[in-house]
């Protein structure tokens, strides 16, 4: 039986969270459904290293564009096109109207609020002739599918024509629980991310917690924050890679995820505190967004209005293991219910194959 072609239009290679998680995991599923699937990044870990490194110079911005177009020249051979976010990014609207093919179905994904990039940009010409390239990719797909209810809702006010809301789950065969939480020497927090995200967020927490740590003879591991390994006193700097990322979380004991009230962080899907929980770890986390539906507080963990409550919630978790041994318990089985490659493969291969099917009939 011919399968059905699909083009995966990425914005980043495997190093890209976002990428990897969102569309890549689900390939054996896409297979299973009856597609033939080619994945095509926009950037690649090239890219990727030269922005996290600060050395976005360096980077050939024209390359990666032909690439893409030259790609969507020849996606009318293809039955579905599955877009990350945007197909060229900065680019407007009608650009990529006029380069995808007008009889192959659309499905575009967001996990980030994208969207605030332009409509929020403090430059007026960007807002005027960008503000709005999100809600048409929205409103010209025939699917859009969302990591949380902030994108939905702006999916919806789009006029998308229809929207499901997918949690950026994590694959459990790959994820076991932390059983050695009563072991280790010293007690360590932890928090994983991009450098990006390390010099928004992770750095500031770690620097109110400084103190706690170094009386409670606690550690604090920070992976991803930076592309080589280094260690300043208590703090752990550890590189990231998608070998190693799970066996790093499950040297930690506690998970956190900091989050300002800024209209981005509310677009953010909180895959952190997932893969924190599906290693069995107690997570403190900032009440935004996603953050709330994910930590039942007093259950899994706890969510942290202010400095205070971070301070009061570290130093309960630092001297409980047993409390950090039930919380994290509590946690793996809602990643389990909720959050697990294994519950979502099949409904977003069905998903996508129903949208072909139907293409076909009409």
């Amino acid at each position: 039986m011919m399968k059905d072609r699909l083009l995966v239009l990425s914005r980043y290679s495997r190093m890209g969270a976002s990428s990897r998680l969102r569309t890549m995991q689900y390939e054996p599923w896409l297979e299973e459904a009856g597609f033939e699937v080619e994945y095509s990044a926009l950037f690649d870990d090239k890219y990727l290293k030269c922005l996290y490194s600060g050395q976005g110079s360096k980077i050939d911005f024209f390359k990666y564009y032909f690439k893409r177009i030259v790609q969507l020249r020849r996606s009318a051979q293809f039955k579905l096109i599955w877009i990350e976010y945007e197909a060229l990014p900065w680019l407007p609207w009608f650009v990529e109207r006029a380069l995808l093919p007008s009889a192959v179905s659309i499905v575009s994904d967001y996990d980030d609020a994208i969207f605030h990039r332009y409509d929020q940009h403090r430059s007026q010409f960007v807002k005027k002739f960008l503000g709005q390239k999100i809600n048409n990719i929205m409103r010209y797909s025939k699917l859009v599918t969302v990591g949380n209810g902030y994108l939905a809702n702006h999916a919806r006010n789009a006029c998308s024509e229809s929207v499901m809301l997918i949690p950026t789950v994590v694959n459990l065969s790959q994820y076991s629980q932390n059983l050695e939480f009563c072991k280790k020497p010293a007690v360590k927090i932890g928090w994983i991310g991009t450098p990006n995200t390390w010099l928004t967020f992770g750095k500031e927490k770690y620097n109110l917690l400084q103190e706690t740590l170094i009386s409670n003879n606690a550690i604090f591991a920070a992976v991803g924050a930076q592309l080589h390994a280094e260690r300043f006193g208590i703090l752990e700097m550890i590189p990231w890679s998608e070998g190693t990322e799970v066996n790093d979380i499950l040297s930690m004991d506690i998970g956190i995820m900091p989050l300002d009230n800024s209209a981005w962080s509310k677009g953010k899907c909180g895959y952190k505190l997932i893969q924190y929980m599906a290693c069995g770890l107690p997570v403190v986390a900032s009440p935004i967004g996603v953050n709330k539906a994910i930590v039942e507080h007093g259950v899994s963990g706890f969510l942290a209005e202010n400095d205070e409550e971070w301070l009061h919630y570290i130093n309960i978790l630092l001297s409980d293991k047993d409390l950090r041994h039930r919380m994290g318990s509590a946690g793996r089985k809602k990643v389990e219910k909720e959050y697990s490659l294994q519950v979502w493969g099949p409904k977003v291969a069905s998903m996508l194959r129903q949208i072909t099917d139907e293409a076909k009939i009409s």
